[in-house]
């Protein structure tokens, strides 16, 4: 995926929340574009050890390694980092 790829997704207004799938099979979900900080190769993403807590560490994806971004359900649960 592009940086420009992704930061349309992260600026799109309404913005749709969606999940990143990396080439391991990890998922990411972006419910908030503040979620997400775009470089040139890579994308940093907080993972809160709970949904409702603040960030505890941070991801930092390739953008090579993104194999698609799905648009999430509102009945979507959360996930970061798992096994898909």
């Amino acid at each position: 995926m592009s940086p420009q790829d992704l930061l349309e997704l992260l600026r799109r207004r309404p913005f749709i929340p969606f999940r990143l799938v990396a080439t391991d099979g990890r998922t990411y979900d972006v419910r908030h574009p503040d979620q997400a900080l775009v470089l040139r190769t890579r994308v940093v993403l907080p993972l809160p050890g709970n949904p409702d807590q603040v960030a505890e560490r941070s991801e930092h994806l390739s953008l090579v390694h993104i194999v698609r971004a799905e648009e999430l359900t509102a009945d979507a649960s959360p996930r970061a980092a798992s096994a898909g």
